[in-house]
């Protein structure tokens, strides 16, 4: 089992206390350096776009009860140069990186070229180390809030796009999918050279009466054309030198089709909840064993060639251990219960048990158990531990406490 640490970076009040950005983001590099000094395979960096507190003056608001901002990171590039001139082996990742704003997928993919030629230099790394061969991970999707894509023209533009908009937008995010990953390629594409066009029929929508009404507003039978919300002739990133082999790339897309697609362009690893069933994430497992292999084989990029393994699907898990158990499931339900309120507005009684009974909570030896009975021998955890929690000093006691007393007795299930 691998073991990697997940940072949110959030700023809300925790018991009245709402730290400074500064204190946010001092803290937050404490915590990635002491995860890189503890053994953490890799620190995945939430990333958030436009404030929360701004958005909830709109008429839109998506979570209108949130206090603070939902997290602080809005560039992993940034964040990741500044991480690896101070550690020494951890890689760096982001979970998840939105693709379709700030310029679109066009300018992603050239960001990313520019960071990996400057990464590979090891600027600010000990001459002694070697190379910089460590990866820079990136997990990509199309935002977690429809208020960040908003001011980039990702909206409905027309009554018809309106009523197809839940159909509408995984298209879009397939079509920009097809645009990153073909330019990290390498290839030099225009809008007619996409596979992915913006054409909507029946098979895009849940019902045949969703079809109905939007085909019927379209004045359509079969097809309804949609214009690009990203026109362009012939384009090329540079850097085209930029050296690939470090960069590791993970979709954060539920839908089985688009996870399939971005892997005949490029391995592409897969996100998914630790609470999704258990039945589902080995169905993904599954397929895309088949898929991945089938697609990537003779690849460079960043993994093995062609050969999916359980690694590649990173799961988040909330992390709340204690020497003393009954403090640890105190800790975790009232988190948890502070972090609906604010989301939903609401306290479910229902979702904070279920929500605490998903997550890893107890003493060491606990958590050892909960890892045992739930995981694979394979799996890839990523483990939250400054959920809710503003104590520099308590999550790097939880760090250490699970690296220490947790990890090296963890053997996870086989079959």
């Amino acid at each position: 089992m691998k073991f990697d640490v997940f940072f949110s970076i959030c700023q809300t009040p925790v018991d009245g206390y709402t730290p400074s950005e500064r204190v946010m983001f001092q803290n937050f590099f404490d915590q990635a350096i002491w995860a890189d000094q503890l053994g953490f395979g890799c620190a995945w960096v939430a990333e958030t776009h436009l404030s929360c507190q701004v958005q909830k003056q709109n008429s839109f608001a998506v979570i209108p009860h949130f206090e603070g901002e939902i997290g602080l990171n809005t560039d992993i590039l940034q964040v990741a140069h500044a991480l690896f001139a101070r550690t020494k082996n951890i890689h760096i990742g982001s979970a998840i990186r939105n693709i379709q704003c700030n310029g679109g997928p066009i300018a992603h993919a050239e960001a990313i070229k520019m960071f990996l030629s400057i990464h590979e230099l090891g600027l600010g790394r000990d001459p002694k180390l070697g190379a910089e061969s460590r990866r820079l991970e990136i997990g990509f999707a199309s935002g977690r809030f429809p208020f960040s894509n908003l001011p980039y023209g990702i909206r409905p533009r027309t009554p018809v796009e309106t009523l197809a908009w839940p159909a509408l937008r995984g298209v879009i995010f397939r079509q920009a999918t097809e645009i990153f990953l073909r330019l990290l390629r390498g290839d030099i594409i225009a809008r007619e050279d996409l596979e992915t066009q913006l054409k909507l029929t029946r098979r895009n929508f849940r019902s045949d009466e969703d079809w109905s009404k939007v085909a019927q507003l379209a004045k359509a039978d079969d097809v309804i054309e949609i214009p690009p919300f990203w026109d362009f002739e012939k384009v090329g990133v540079i850097p085209f030198e930029a050296p690939m082999r470090n960069l590791r790339l993970t979709i954060g897309a539920h839908d089985a089709e688009t996870q399939d697609f971005a892997n005949t362009i490029l391995p592409c690893g897969v996100f998914n909840l630790s609470i999704t069933p258990g039945a589902q994430i080995e169905a993904t497992h599954a397929r895309m064993s088949k898929t991945y292999q089938a697609r990537a084989a003779g690849s460079e990029w960043g993994a093995a060639p062609g050969i999916w393994s359980r690694d590649l699907m990173p799961r988040t898990v909330l992390v709340f251990v204690n020497e003393d158990r009954a403090k640890a499931r105190s800790e975790a339900e009232k988190a948890v219960a502070n972090y609906w309120k604010a989301v939903e507005g609401t306290l479910d009684p229902l979702k904070v048990s279920q929500a605490v009974d998903n997550a890893l909570v107890g003493s060491p030896e606990d958590i050892v158990s909960q890892m045992n009975e739930r995981f694979h021998a394979d799996d890839r955890l990523m483990l939250w531990f400054d959920f809710n929690n503003h104590d520099n000093q308590a999550v790097k006691h939880a760090m250490r406490l699970f690296m220490e007393k947790c990890a090296p007795h963890v053997k996870g299930r086989v079959s």
